[in-house]
């Protein structure tokens, strides 16, 4: 999540590493208070005396707090606007409140008691707003600050006038104009940290608060829970379901070229010193891509100008990335967080949101005194997750593709998905239905997931859609993501095991439904002209949407559709209304049979984007293969024709149409569903070569799309960590809650695999060998779990516990 600048002195990198050692354990403290039970509030929203409510400012606020004994427990609920960092005693609690909007704004919870003792104690926090600044995810109503005990018997711990209060006037934050050009960039603010303004004592229980420049704070209103109504609310609270985000050691990288330094250096391993009057730059490269706060120890150097620049990739003079290994003959482009030393000793800098990078650069431009660089550290965040299942084979090279997926779906993991860490931290429906496959399969956790499937619920526009990626305060909206989410839910029913939550989505799917069934053309088929009509990144798909006809009629939109009404047939078959079940199924049967007449062409026995038949994609035949729109005898024919066009282990039949649009490294989630539906799955390594050609270019996340790429790490290209173990080892749910299992092995050339499986009833374990034409599997399921493996047209049960097959060669494709 996020911290701030702490007043340690930090000679050298073992203090450095103590320091966030202790931030660690107090981390862990925070976390064993969370508590799902919601909380009746009684303590004030405050702020500081002439604090600005909306524009960017920074809050230091304290309370001393006095106690005869210390309490086996000391619970409260801590929350602000945008966000806080709250220390008890000088040891750093934690950190929030989790990403929500103002009708759903979460609360953490922490047990105090561990770091409190008899006598004085302080409670400080760092609370701040970056108002227009803030990252687009963020919705804010007005700067505050909440800290609520759980019982009357803490209660003087409350937030209200007894608080003392100021603001900090060594912040700065700056727009993001740092040589970005156009990307799109609407994440983190950069920051300009003025260490001759900054209260550096702000959470020291051993420095009283300045008379001069502490005040009492002001009372904005009684905080409120969500459904309480005591009049006007500036945020309806709700207890965070989430756990404390990992923060935890991090490699400070290796330098790797450096200007105007005295000698060779050793740093971040040792102490350097930049000489008075110098400009200097130190080039730090991570090896991989990370998320992290940074931070920089210095001494002396008053009147010094520091800058971190940080960046995914180096670029040359073209501005081009090419190996991400290469470091001659590139710089480095990105934002920058501005230090100002102030001449002291021991002033660590750190910013206070998160940073991503690969590569960081330190460029000082010295004064009149020498500065010091004592350390640089860093403390590595993301959502907890923990990789439980395995995976190795006899290729290395699928190990490394599993690796590097894994990496991105991490990094792009904190308190919600998040499309790229470093651009724009933004949770959208496309990608994060890839993402929570692979929380599913990868780690066996749904908890984000859940946060995701609820935030895009409360997302719902009066006209009965889905926003495109939420939270966001500026409204954006793509119908076919829309669509999209209900395939999450659907997935969610499938791959877990909660029906009373995915029954609570059923009225958003009606809704959704219910705007589609207001738009279609007189044949069934969404007519839809408003809003963005993304379908994929891709040649032909002018500003990502798929062509369509003058009605707005195309044939992915028609498809995202077909495949809605049988998931919402299939929901409401078994947890809602049977009856509309069957009308949502009945739909779906004349909507496939209208995209097969309308789009199908006789002339290149392929389904084309339009009813001109014109222009062709990998993207709707995919999605017609899989929706079995492209009836069963001529699926594997158009999935072969359509490879052809990107891999070259495919040959097609017959020549592909002129206009043939190719997935990008998001929709090819979508190819290889319909590859294994039209029962191709043994040809599953033969498609990744694009990921093959990332690890080539020295890439450590998974990238946007093909070279040239605006980033490097993006989690709906790490879809390979769910096809390794769906695909290739073939284990997926037979039915809904994984109440059964079906395996369907595709192992293409491999001689050895071995994998485990992290399902909602417990560990799945697959052992295949390949030896003298003979193939043998030892399967286990946990215990309950029973299911079937599908083999060269056999299907062989499979009962709890171990199940050894000696199996023929699988036929060639």
């Amino acid at each position: 999540m996020t911290t701030i600048l702490v007043p340690t002195v930090m000679l050298h990198m073992r203090q450095a590493l103590t320091l966030l050692l202790s931030a660690i354990a107090a981390c862990s403290i925070a976390a064993q208070g969370q508590t799902t039970s919601p909380h009746s509030f009684t303590a004030q929203w405050i702020t500081a005396d002439g604090a600005p409510a909306h524009d960017p400012a920074v809050l230091r606020l304290r309370k001393e707090l006095v106690l005869t004994q210390v309490p086996a427990h000391f619970i409260v609920h801590v929350s602000a606007d945008n966000q806080f960092l709250l220390f008890v005693n000088g040891k750093r609690i934690g950190t929030g409140p989790s990403i929500g909007d103002v009708q759903h704004w979460r609360y953490e919870t922490y047990d105090l008691a561990p770091v409190l003792h008899v006598g004085s104690n302080l409670l400080a926090a760092t609370v701040w707003n970056l108002g227009d600044l803030a990252p687009i995810r963020q919705i804010s109503s007005q700067l505050g600050f909440v800290l609520d005990p759980d019982s009357p018997a803490e209660a003087a711990a409350a937030t209200n006038t007894s608080w003392l209060a100021l603001r900090d006037p060594g912040f700065t934050f700056l727009p993001n104009h740092y040589d970005l050009g156009k990307a799109y960039y609407v994440a983190s603010a950069a920051e300009r940290l003025d260490a001759h303004a900054l209260d550096w004592s702000w959470s020291d229980p051993a420095i009283p608060a300045s008379a001069s420049s502490w005040r009492p704070a002001v009372s904005l209103r009684r905080a409120a829970l969500r459904g309480v109504d005591i009049g006007d609310n500036y945020w309806l609270l709700i207890s965070d379901q989430l756990p404390t985000m990992e923060y935890a050691p991090d490699s400070a990288g290796r330098l790797v070229r450096s200007s105007g330094t005295l000698g060779s250096s050793q740093f971040p391993a040792a102490p350097i010193e930049i000489a008075a009057n110098t400009h200097a730059t130190l080039l730090l490269d991570h090896e991989t891509l990370t998320t992290a706060f940074p931070s920089l120890t210095v001494s002396g150097g008053n009147g010094s100008h520091v800058r971190m620049r940080y960046a995914e990739a180096l670029v040359d003079d073209k501005g081009e990335k090419g190996n991400r290994n290469q470091i001659e003959g590139k710089h480095l482009i990105g934002i920058s967080d501005e230090l100002l030393p102030d001449g002291a000793s021991g002033r660590t800098f750190t910013p206070l949101d998160w940073r991503t990078w690969r590569y960081l650069e330190i460029d000082v431009q010295t004064a009149d005194q020498p500065l010091h660089l004592d350390s640089f550290t860093a403390a590595f965040t993301a959502f907890p997750f923990e990789h439980r299942a395995t995976f190795a084979s006899d290729d290395p090279s699928l190990t490394d593709i599993w690796d590097v997926g894994w990496r991105t779906a991490r990094l792009c993991a904190h308190d919600a998905y998040m499309d790229t860490p470093y651009w724009e931290r933004l949770q959208y429906v496309g990608d994060t239905r890839i993402q929570a496959l692979i929380s599913y399969t990868n780690a066996g956790d749904d908890r984000l997931a859940r946060q995701a499937i609820e935030a895009f619920h409360d997302s719902l526009l009066p006209e009965g859609i889905t926003q495109s990626r939420y939270p966001s305060r500026h409204l954006q909206v793509i119908q076919n993501f829309s669509l999209l989410w209900i395939g999450m839910v659907h997935d969610f029913w499938y791959y877990r095991n909660d029906p009373a939550f995915v029954r609570k989505q059923i009225p958003a799917i009606r809704s959704e439904l219910s705007y589609f069934r207001q738009r279609l053309s007189p044949d069934g088929l969404p007519a839809l002209k408003d809003w963005w009509l993304f379908v994929d990144w891709a040649t032909g798909f002018r500003g990502g949407d798929s062509p369509s006809t003058a009605d707005g009629v195309s044939a992915a939109g028609s498809l995202f559709y077909l495949e809605a009404l049988r998931n919402a047939a299939d929901l409401e078959r078994t947890l809602g209304d049977a009856a509309l079940g069957q009308e949502d199924a009945a739909e779906a049967g004349r909507v496939q049979k209208t995209i097969y007449d309308r789009f199908w062409s006789p002339t290149e026995q392929l389904i084309a984007d339009t009813s001109e038949k014109q222009h062709f994609s990998q993207q709707a035949n995919a999605l017609a293969v899989w929706l079995d729109v492209v009836p069963r005898p001529q699926q594997a024919d158009v999935i072969t024709r359509i490879y052809s066009a990107t891999d070259p282990a495919f040959h097609a039949s017959r020549p592909l149409p002129k206009e043939m649009s190719p997935a990008s490294s998001y929709f090819r989630f979508y190819l290889t569903r319909a590859l294994v539906h039209a029962g191709l799955g043994n040809r599953y390594l033969e498609t990744v070569g694009p990921w093959r050609t990332m690890l080539s270019n020295g890439l450590t996340t998974w990238a946007e799309q093909p070279e040239p790429t605006r980033s490097d790490s993006h989690a709906w290209s790490a879809h390979p960590n769910i096809d390794l173990l769906t695909t290739v080892a073939g284990i997926t749910p037979a039915t809904p809650d994984f109440a059964s299992v079906d395996i369907t092995p595709g192992l293409g050339p491999l001689h050895h695999l071995e994998v485990a499986y992290p399902s909602p009833r417990g560990e799945i374990s697959a052992v295949y060998t390949v030896t003298a034409g003979r193939v043998t599997a030892e399967i286990k399921l946990p215990a309950g779990l029973t299911g079937a493996l599908h083999w060269n047209g056999q299907t062989l049960t499979l009962k709890p516990g171990s199940n050894h097959f000696d199996l023929p060669i699988q036929h060639a494709s």
